[in-house]
C-alpha cells in the first residue's frame, strides 16, 4: 500500500521518533540495568519476607515505568506533528481517504513499536537475569508466565503508543495531547490515593501503571486483574480511544488544532 510506506518513511525520518525511541531504549534497558545493580548490591541488605516475595522478571522490567513515557510521546507526535505544522492539509491530498490514512498510520505505528518494545523489554529481562546471577533469584523465559509477562511488557508499551497516537489526533495539538497522556500515567493515580481505601482497590486495577504492572509480572497481585484480563482491559481503553479518534477525524476539517 503506498500510503503505509510513505508513513513509514515519515515515521523513521521525523527526528522526534528517532529520538523517542533512543530514549525508550536507555529507559528500559539503562535504567533497568542501574535498578537491577542496586538491588543486586543491596540484596543482603532487604529483609527476609521481601526477599521471599521478589519478583525478578518485574525488577528487571522497572525501566517500563519510565519508558511509557516516550512511547506515549511518539504515538503523539507521530499525527500531532502534523497538526502542527499545518502539512496535515497536504497529507489529506495525497490520501483523501481519511479511514485509510489512519489506518496506515496505524500499522506503522503498531508495527514500529511492537517490534522496539519487544527487543527492549527482551534485552532488559536477559541482561537483568544476567546481573541477578548467583546473588538475587532468577527467572527464566522457559517459564511460560515468565515468558508472558516479557511479551505482554512489550505489548503494553505498543498499545501505550497507540493511545497517545489516539489522544493527538484528538486534541490535535502536541502540548496539550502530551499533558493529557501524563496526567492519565500520574495524576489520575494520585487523585485515587485521597479516596476511601474500599474505592481505591476498586479502581486502582484500572489504572494504566497498575495494568502495565499486571502484565508485566508472573503473579497476579491483590485487588489487580490478572495478565490476560488487563491486557483485555487495555484493548477497550485503544478501541474505545481509536474509534473516538476515527469519528473526530472523518467529521472535522484539517485545521490545524490550533
Amino acid at each position: 500500500m503506498a500510503s503505509t510506506k510513505a508513513e513509514w518513511i515519515k515515521f523513521r525520518s521525523v527526528r522526534s521518533t528517532i529520538m523517542g525511541v533512543v530514549v525508550t531504549v536507555v529507559l528500559t534497558i539503562g535504567l533497568g540495568i542501574l535498578i537491577d545493580s542496586v538491588t543486586r548490591s543491596h540484596w543482603n541488605q532487604i529483609n527476609g519476607i521481601r526477599q521471599a516475595i521478589f519478583d525478578p522478571t518485574s525488577r528487571s522490567l522497572a525501566g517500563n515505568f519510565f519508558a511509557q513515557f516516550a512511547v506515549g510521546v511518539i504515538g503523539t507526535l507521530f499525527i500531532s506533528s502534523e497538526y502542527t505544522s499545518g502539512s496535515i492539509r497536504t497529507t489529506l491530498t495525497a490520501v483523501p481517504n481519511r479511514f485509510r490514512l489512519i489506518a496506515s498510520k496505524l500499522i506503522v505505528l503498531m508495527v514500529s513499536m511492537f517490534v522496539v518494545a519487544e527487543a527492549v523489554c527482551f534485552a532488559a529481562f536477559l541482561i537483568g537475569q544476567r546481573i541477578f546471577l548467583g546473588v538475587v533469584p532468577t527467572a527464566s523465559l522457559t517459564n511460560s508466565d515468565v515468558l508472558r509477562s516479557v511479551i505482554l511488557s512489550g505489548v503494553y508499551l505498543m498499545l501505550l503508543s497507540v493511545i497517545g497516537f489516539a489522544l493527538g489526533l484528538i486534541l490535535r495539538q502536541s502540548a496539550a495531547s502530551i499533558s493529557v497522556f501524563v496526567s492519565i500515567l500520574l495524576i489520575i493515580p494520585l487523585i485515587v490515593i485521597f479516596l476511601p481505601q474500599s474505592w481505591q482497590n476498586s479502581f486502582s486495577k484500572f489504572e494504566l501503571g497498575t495494568i502495565g504492572q499486571s502484565m508485566s509480572s508472573p503473579s497476579t497481585a491483590a485487588d489487580t486483574f490478572g495478565a490476560w484480563a488487563s491486557f483485555l482491559v487495555l484493548m477497550i481503553y485503544v478501541v474505545v480511544l481509536v474509534g473516538v479518534a476515527m469519528t473526530l477525524f472523518e467529521r472535522r476539517d484539517a485545521g490545524s488544532g490550533q
